[in-house]
């Protein structure tokens, strides 16, 4: 290792800009955050304006006096920055979470077939990904698509106007359906099949060689997982469990997402529910305003394993694994009037437990077989929900002494882009450590297969009745 004061790593999110400063054995020394607003013009729609992420990362870099150090970066995947000539934004950017590209979806599965799709990207075409919002302009914004000179993702856009470089790296490119990920390069054969020209996109580098990763790849570094053993599970907004793989593979059917991840010559394989501790945040705010979450999760703790009864779909704005269905919807199933406010609030933390144990049983089939699930995201702080995760996996999930994310992550590949550390591996080696392992509870492991079960019964029965009426 070279000496190295402190190394920043500042991740591009949703909501808003996470910058950390952590030292070279992995101690967080600062923090800062900077908040902006989501634009939803329309019914499915989710947008930003490029320009508030530079403010805030401006911001936030600045709070934290990170002076000449290291920066890695990080940010939310699929997002598209349009630029013209001269560098300026064409439009807001068109964000992961945007439903409006269901047509062009299917436009691109019929230009290049469906399972040659999936074999050049390892992903279907879902409505996140950047190459559906590509069309989508192309079909409805023409003046603004002719105007195109480039594009970026969200984390690069910042990259461009903090150091000037037009870059991105495989991980996050992995995540626009333009991609080779088995080959770690752009694909001609789907640019071809789109008529999207190949000199819109960046130059392609590894992450660790630009310090740059799209946010769960980030989020999985920082956790340590860099190798087969363990997997990612993630209770933020959304819900992932990912695992590192030392070779390109994919599921045939595209369930779950097949990427490059933050190291060289590793891939991952990644299972995504679009609701996780978004469907608590919707529970708190829709059904018990007011409410603390330390309040409902007592509330939870109370009703006991299997929530009485009561089941939840945590659909709330369609999903992707292992449904790839822009159009599922949430739901309660199982309601009588024995049941309180506790009860609901336990089925909502056992559904989202349900949905992360759909992604571990596809990851499985690929081969996967974790000895244990490193835990993040803000809905690991509950322990509640840890042991009802858990259980649900029936796998031990360990907690680690720093769990700031992606951020965290993305400090680390600073450190390898700057020669703090030799390797991804050698930065996990000298910063991760394990703090604590919740353990499987047997007897909540009994209810949730039963439970389980059930979960898995109600979606395609309540899709039948949808498609009936």
């Amino acid at each position: 290792m070279t000496e190295t004061e402190t190394l920043v790593g500042l991740d591009v999110g949703t909501t808003g800009v996470k910058a950390l400063a952590v030292s070279p054995d992995g101690d967080v020394v600062a923090s800062a955050e900077e908040h902006y607003p989501l634009s939803t013009p329309q019914p499915g729609w989710a947008e930003q304006d490029p320009e508030d992420w530079w403010r805030a990362s401006r911001a936030a870099l600045g709070r934290l006096g990170a002076g000449s150090s290291p920066i890695g970066l990080s940010g939310q995947m699929h997002g598209l920055v349009c630029l013209d000539e001269r560098g300026d934004v064409l439009r807001p950017a068109i964000l992961w979470n945007d439903q409006r590209t269901t047509a062009e979806c299917a436009e691109i599965e019929e230009r290049v077939g469906p399972e040659r799709l999936i074999a050049l990207t390892g992903n279907r075409a879902l409505t996140g990904f950047t190459a559906p919002k590509l069309l989508w302009l192309r079909r409805h914004e023409p003046d603004v698509y002719a105007r195109i000179d480039r594009i970026v993702l969200p984390k690069d856009y910042v990259r461009l106007r903090l150091t000037g470089e037009w870059a991105i790296d495989a991980a996050d490119a992995s995540g626009t359906l333009l991609f080779d990920v088995a080959n770690r390069r752009w694909s001609d054969e789907v640019l071809a099949a789109l008529e999207i020209p190949r000199e819109w996109l960046p130059p392609v580098s590894e992450s660790t060689a630009i310090a740059g990763a799209g946010d769960q790849q980030a989020a999985a570094l920082g956790v340590g997982v860099v190798e087969p053993g363990v997997v990612s599970v993630v209770l933020g907004t959304s819900g992932v469990v990912l695992a590192a793989l030392p070779a390109y593979a994919h599921d045939e059917s595209a369930r779950v997402h097949a990427f490059c991840h933050a190291l060289p010559d590793t891939w991952e394989a990644m299972g995504v529910m679009l609701s996780a501790a978004g469907a608590l945040q919707w529970f708190r705010d829709a059904l018990a305003p007011g409410a603390g979450f330390d309040d409902l999760t007592a509330e939870a703790a109370a009703c006991g394993p299997g929530a009485e009864g009561v089941t939840f779909l945590p659909y709330l704005q369609g999903e992707r694994t292992p449904h790839a269905d822009a159009g599922a919807t949430g739901s309660f199933s199982g309601l009588a009037l024995r049941h309180g406010r506790g009860a609901l609030a336990r089925a909502v933390l056992e559904g989202v437990a349900y949905g992360l144990r759909d992604s571990l049983e596809l990851l499985r089939e690929l081969g996967v077989e974790p000895a244990a699930g490193r835990a993040s995201g803000g809905g690991a702080r509950s322990r509640l929900w840890l042991e009802i995760v858990a259980s649900a996996l029936e796998l031990p999930l360990e907690r680690c002494a720093v769990d700031e994310g992606s951020a965290y992550g993305a400090a680390l590949l600073a450190g390898v882009a700057g020669g703090t550390f030799s390797s991804a591996q050698e930065a996990v080696a000298a910063s991760v450590r394990v703090r604590e392992t919740i353990e499987p509870n047997a007897a909540w492991a009994a209810r949730y297969a039963d439970g389980y079960a059930r979960y898995r019964a109600l979606y395609p029965a309540i899709r039948r009745v949808e498609e009936q009426v």
